[in-house]
C-alpha cells in the first residue's frame, strides 16, 4: 500500500554513461528461514537485474513500508544500466511475500536481508570480496532506507548503504517530545531533543496500522517457488513464470485484527493507540527495530538523504543516524531536499548524484562524491507555479564537527517578545483542534498546503519577532526556552501537552508554516500551585529562507489534529524563558542550474500569452458568477439544476430544484444516502458542484462568496470550551471571524434562544438542549437572513425539543428563513412551514407541509359524516371541490384551493358541527410513500 510512504517508491534511478543496454530479468522466490529460534520458513518474491556484463557489483533495494519490489522497478533498472546487478524484494508480509510485518526487526526482515546478501555470494554474475562475500550496497526509501542501515550495522559484508527519508529511532519518530531540560546538541544544524514520554503522532501511526491490515499476501505458502539457482532467463523485460502467489486458505490472516502484523508489533499499536503514551515495552520493541540500535557498528560509506518536507521522518532523524555513524568511524555524506513524506521524491539530478555515489563506493571509479553537506533552499515562485529550488552546498555536515567554535552550526539569535503568562486552555477531548497539515498529502496540495494551517483562538499563545531587515536563511532546527505553569483554582490534568510552531509571516501578514512542521511536547509533571516548569523547545527541522521585511511568530497551542491531545480540560500560563529564538545557519556555495537564454525568451512570451490569456478568461468568468439576479435578490435561497457526482459514477445531487421565500421554515428531508448533506455543503460552498448553481439572495455560490455572510450555519455539533461561559465561548467565535463586535447582535441572538441568565455559567455545567441552544445562538450571530442548520434536535428530550420548536419559530418570525434538516418526521410537521424531500439525490416532493401531507385533501371531523359529505358534494357554485369522502365520523374532500372558511361555513349553516378540521394524513405517512417505504 503506497498510500503510506513516497519512497516506498523514491526514485534511485542513475544516470547511465552511455546509452541504455538490454536488462535481463529473472523472476523467483528465495527461500529464507527467520524467526527467534530459527523455525520459520518463508519465501520472497524478488527479481533480479542483470547488466549488459558481469561479473559485477550488487545492489539491494528494498522498497517503503506497505510497498512491493514494483514500486521499484524503474530505480532496479536503471542500477542494472549503470553496471551492477541489482536485487529488488517484496519484504515479508507484503504483496506475494510469505511471512507477517515484524516492523525491520534484527530476527525478521533483517535476518531475511542477510540471507539475500548470502544468495547474492552464490551468484557467479556478483563480484565477490572473498567466498560467499558479495561486494553489495543496499539502498532504500524510508522503511527500506531504515533496513539498509539496520543490516549494514548487523552483517559486515555490506560495502556501502544510501538510505533515503528514514528514521533513526520509531520510538522517538512516531512518539516524539521535543521539549528537554537538559542541554541539546548545540553544533548539529538540526538536532532532535529525544525526550522520553512524547505525544503520539496518531495520524501517521494510523496509516502505517492501515498499511499492514490489508495486503495479498498470507504467512501460508503454496505451490512450488521457481529454483532460486536457475539461470537468467530473457534480454529486456522478460521474465520466468512467477510461481503461484501464496494463499491463506484457512483466512486467518484476514480475519485477524492484527492484519498480517506479529502479535508483538499488533499489541504495541493497540496499547499506544488506546493510551495516547508509549509504556516502556512498547519503546523497548520500537527502539530494538531501529537503527539506532546499530549505529554504533556502521562503519561503511553513508549516504543519508532526508527531506525538508516531512512530517513523519523529519531531520533530526537524520542528524541522528549521522553523528551515531560518525562516532563510530564511518564516512558519511549529507543531502537535505526540498521534498519527503509530505513533499516528494527525489527529482531527476538528486536521482543521479545517489547512483554515482554508489558507482564510486563500489567500483571506485569516477570522481570521489567526498562528504560535503548539500541542502535545497526554496525560493520565488516561478511563473510555471513550481518554486524555483537552489543547492547550498558546505565543506562538511556541521553536526559532525562538535560546536560552533569547531566547525559546527553557527547559531544567530533572533528576539521575540510577547505577554508574559499569556492564558492559554485545552479543551476537553482536545476538540477543537489546531490544524497544522494533512500528513502525506503536502506535496499533493502544493502551495495551498500552507493555507490549511490553523490556530484555535484562546489555545495558543504567541511570540512575534521584529520584521527582518535582510533575509535569514534558517538550516535546521531552531531552539526556544519556555515557562509553562498550571493556573490554581483552574483545571488542569497535572501535566501539559503542548505543540510549538515556527510561521513566516509576510508583510502582508500572510503566514506560512515550512515543512508544516510541529514541535510536540509533554510535561510529565506542572506543579499544582502554579510554579512554572522551565524548558528547552526544540522546533522542527526546517529549511525557510526568511525574507526581509517579514518576521518570526512562535506559536505554543494545546492542541494538533495530527497527535493524541490530551483529553482533560485544563488551563496554562505560557511565557519566554528567555527573550530570543536561537536559529541555525549553515553558510555555503549557492549553485543552481541556469537556462539557455533563448529559452528563457521563449518561456517567458508564451508565459505572458497565456497569462493575459487567463486573464481575459478569469474576468469573464467572474463577471458571470459574480451578476447578480435582480429578480432574485430578496428570494432568500433559489436551486436550479443541482447536481454532484464523484469519480466512480456515485451521484450524490442529482438535478436538485427547489426555491425557499422569506419567512418559511423549511424541512430538508430524506433517508440516510438521499444527498442531503451534500447538498447543505454545497449550499456552504464547501463542495463544487459538478452542474447548476445556487443562488442566495440572487447571487451565485461559490467558496468565498460574499452573500456568504448572510448564511448562519450550525452543522457537525457544537464544540464549546466547557471552563468558560456562553457568553465567552460566542464573543470568542465572534471575534474569530474578524468582523465589528457591533455587528454581532449578541443580545438579541441570545434572547431569541432562550438561555436566560444561564449564558452567564460555565458550559461544562449546561444541559445538552443548552448547549444545543447555545450552538443555535452562534449560527444567529449577526443574525444572518438565512440560517441553516443540521439535526438541531439530536439529544435533547422531548420538553427541549419543544423549546428548540420555539426558537426556530421566533427566529423566522423577524422576517429571515430557516432551512433545517432532521430525520424527526413528527418534529418537522409541527415545526416547519414548508418541506422538501429528496429520495437517491433528487427531489420526490416540495411545498407546504399541509399540501404534502394531505395530498391537497382536507379532513372535517362532524357529527355525521355521510351527510357533511353531500352538503360538500352539492355546495352550490363551488364546483372545484372533489373527492369527497366519508370515513366513520370523518369526510375528506379536495377543496382545490377553496377557502376551508367557506366549507366549513356551509357545513355549519347545514346543521352539521365540525368538531375538527385539518389536512389529511401524517407526514411520516407521505414520507414512507414518497421514499418507497424501507428502501434504502
Amino acid at each position: 500500500m503506497a498510500v503510506l510512504v513516497i519512497a516506498a517508491g523514491v526514485g534511485l534511478s542513475v544516470g547511465t554513461r552511455s546509452a541504455p543496454t538490454a536488462v535481463r530479468t529473472q523472476q523467483l522466490f528465495i527461500p529464507v528461514v527467520d524467526g527467534p529460534n530459527h523455525d520459520q520458513h518463508e519465501r520472497l518474491d524478488a527479481t533480479v537485474y542483470y547488466p549488459a556484463q558481469t561479473p559485477a557489483p550488487a545492489v539491494l533495494v528494498s522498497p517503503g513500508f506497505g510497498d512491493t519490489k514494483t514500486s521499484v522497478d524503474a530505480d532496479a533498472r536503471q542500477f542494472a544500466q549503470l553496471g551492477f546487478v541489482v536485487l529488488a524484494y517484496t519484504p515479508r508480509g507484503f504483496g506475494r511475500s510469505t511471512g507477517q510485518i515484524a516492523l525491520n526487526s534484527p530476527d525478521y526482515e533483517v535476518a531475511d536481508a542477510s540471507q539475500l546478501i548470502s544468495w547474492l555470494g552464490t551468484r557467479p554474475e556478483v563480484v565477490k570480496d572473498a567466498p560467499g562475500d558479495p561486494r553489495v550496497g543496499v539502498t532504500g526509501g524510508s522503511y527500506g532506507g531504515a533496513l539498509s542501515l539496520l543490516l549494514a550495522g548487523t552483517d559486515k559484508r555490506v560495502d556501502a548503504i544510501a538510505p533515503v527519508i528514514t528514521y533513526n529511532d520509531l520510538s522517538q519518530a512516531l512518539v516524539p517530545n521535543a521539549a528537554s531540560t537538559g542541554p541539546v546538541a548545540a553544533g548539529s544544524p538540526a538536532p532532535g531533543a529525544f525526550a522520553t514520554d512524547g505525544v503520539f503522532k496518531k495520524s501517521w501511526a494510523a496509516d502505517f496500522f492501515a498499511a499492514g491490515l490489508t495486503g495479498t499476501g498470507s504467512t501460508t505458502p503454496q505451490g512450488q517457488a521457481p529454483d532460486p539457482g536457475a539461470a537468467p532467463t530473457g534480454s529486456d523485460d522478460s521474465t520466468s513464470t512467477p510461481a503461484t502467489p501464496p494463499v491463506d486458505p484457512t483466512g486467518t490472516a484476514a480475519a485477524s485484527t492484527c492484519g498480517r502484523f506479529i502479535a508483538q508489533v499488533c499489541q504495541a499499536y493497540e496499547q499506544i493507540a488506546t493510551t495516547g503514551r508509549a509504556d516502556q515495552q512498547t519503546i523497548n520493541l520500537l527502539r530494538g527495530d531501529s537503527p539506532v540500535s546499530v549505529t554504533s557498528h556502521i562503519t561503511v560509506p553513508t549516504l543519508l538523504v532526508q527531506g525538508e518536507q516531512d512530517t513523519l521522518f523529519g531531520l533530526d532523524q537524520a542528524d541522528a543516524n549521522a553523528r551515531q555513524i560518525s562516532e563510530a568511524g564511518g564516512k558519511v555524506k549529507m543531502i537535505w531536499y526540498n521534498g519527503g513524506h509530505d513533499g516528494g521524491a527525489p527529482g531527476p539530478e538528486l536521482q543521479q548524484e545517489i547512483g554515482n555515489w554508489l558507482h564510486y563506493q563500489l567500483t571506485g571509479s569516477g570522481t570521489d562524491p567526498g562528504t560535503d553537506f548539500e541542502y535545497s533552499v526554496q525560493g520565488a515562485l516561478r511563473a510555471s507555479g513550481t518554486s524555483s529550488v537552489r543547492t547550498v552546498t558546505a565543506p562538511s555536515y556541521p553536526g559532525l564537527t562538535g560546536s560552533e567554535s569547531t566547525g559546527g552550526v553557527q547559531r544567530q539569535p533572533v528576539p521575540l517578545t510577547g505577554p508574559a503568562n499569556q492564558l492559554v486552555l485545552n479543551p476537553a477531548g482536545g476538540a477543537p483542534s489546531a490544524v497544522s497539515g494533512l500528513p502525506g498529502l503536502g506535496g499533493a496540495l502544493g502551495g495551498a498546503a500552507s493555507r490549511l494551517t490553523s490556530d484555535i483562538p484562546g489555545e495558543f499563545a504567541a511570540f512575534d519577532s521584529a520584521p527582518l531587515s535582510r533575509q535569514l536563511l534558517i538550516a535546521g532546527a531552531s531552539t526556544v526556552r519556555l515557562q509553562v505553569g498550571s493556573v490554581p483554582g483552574q483545571p488542569s490534568a497535572g501535566q501539559a501537552v503542548l505543540f510549538a510552531k515556527l510561521y513566516d509571516v509576510g508583510s502582508d501578514g500572510t503566514r506560512t508554516l515550512p515543512g508544516a512542521g510541529v514541535a510536540p511536547i509533554r510535561i510529565g509533571t506542572l506543579p499544582a500551585n502554579g510554579t512554572p516548569v522551565t524548558l528547552t523547545v526544540t522546533l522542527p527541522g526546517i529549511v525557510q529562507p526568511v525574507q526581509a521585511g517579514h518576521h518570526l511568530e512562535l506559536v505554543v497551542s494545546t492542541t494538533d489534529s495530527s497527535y493524541a491531545n490530551l483529553a482533560a480540560p485544563s488551563v496554562y500560563r505560557i511565557s519566554l524563558a528567555g527573550d530570543q529564538l536561537a536559529v541555525p545557519v549553515v553558510p555555503g556555495r549557492s549553485t543552481s542550474t541556469p537556462l539557455p537564454v533563448g529559452q528563457l525568451i521563449a518561456i517567458a512570451v508564451l508565459l505572458a500569452l497565456c497569462v493575459l490569456a487567463g486573464v481575459v478568461v478569469w474576468l469573464l468568468r467572474r463577471r458571470r458568477t459574480e451578476r447578480v439576479d435582480a429578480e432574485l435578490s430578496r428570494v432568500p435561497l433559489v436551486l436550479n439544476g443541482l447536481s454532484k457526482a464523484y469519480p466512480g459514477g456515485v451521484t450524490a445531487v442529482d438535478n436538485l430544484s427547489f426555491r425557499v421565500e422569506h419567512g418559511q421554515v423549511v424541512g430538508l428531508l430524506g433517508p440516510n444516502g438521499a444527498g442531503k448533506t451534500t447538498a447543505l455543503r454545497m449550499l456552504m460552498g464547501l463542495v463544487l458542484p459538478s452542474s447548476g448553481e445556487i443562488r442566495v439572495f440572487g447571487q451565485v455560490i461559490r467558496p468565498g462568496a460574499p452573500v456568504l455572510s448572510r448564511i448562519g450555519s450550525f452543522v457537525e455539533g457544537s464544540g464549546f470550551l466547557p471552563h468558560l461561559s456562553g457568553t465567552a465561548n460566542l464573543r470568542l467565535y465572534w471575534q474569530a471571524t474578524g468582523r465589528p463586535t457591533e455587528q454581532a447582535g449578541f443580545e438579541e441572538a441570545l434572547e431569541i434562544a432562550g438561555l436566560g441568565d444561564a449564558v452567564r455559567r460555565k458550559v461544562g455545567t449546561y444541559s445538552q438542549g443548552m448547549r444545543q441552544r447555545l450552538a443555535i445562538a452562534q449560527a444567529m450571530l449577526g443574525l444572518p437572513d438565512l440560517l441553516v442548520l443540521d439535526e438541531p434536535t439530536n439529544g435533547l428530550d422531548p420538553p427541549q425539543i419543544r423549546d428548540m420548536r420555539e426558537v426556530l419559530r421566533r427566529y423566522a418570525a423577524r422576517g429571515r428563513t430557516v432551512l433545517v434538516s432532521s430525520h424527526l418526521l413528527s418534529e418537522v410537521e409541527q415545526t416547519c412551514s414548508h418541506v422538501v424531500v429528496m429520495h437517491h439525490g433528487r427531489l420526490v416532493a416540495a411545498g407546504e407541509v399541509g399540501e404534502i401531507v394531505s395530498g391537497g385533501e382536507t379532513s372535517f371531523r362532524v357529527d355525521d359524516a355521510q351527510r357533511a359529505a353531500g352538503v360538500l358534494r352539492d355546495l352550490p357554485g363551488i364546483e372545484e371541490v372533489s373527492n369527497v369522502d366519508a370515513e366513520d365520523d370523518q369526510v375528506h374532500a379536495r377543496l382545490n384551493g377553496v377557502p376551508r372558511s367557506d366549507a366549513i361555513g356551509a357545513l355549519v349553516r347545514a346543521g352539521v358541527a365540525v368538531d375538527q378540521v385539518g389536512p389529511r394524513g401524517r407526514l411520516e405517512d407521505t414520507f414512507l410513500q414518497l421514499v418507497g417505504g424501507n428502501q434504502p
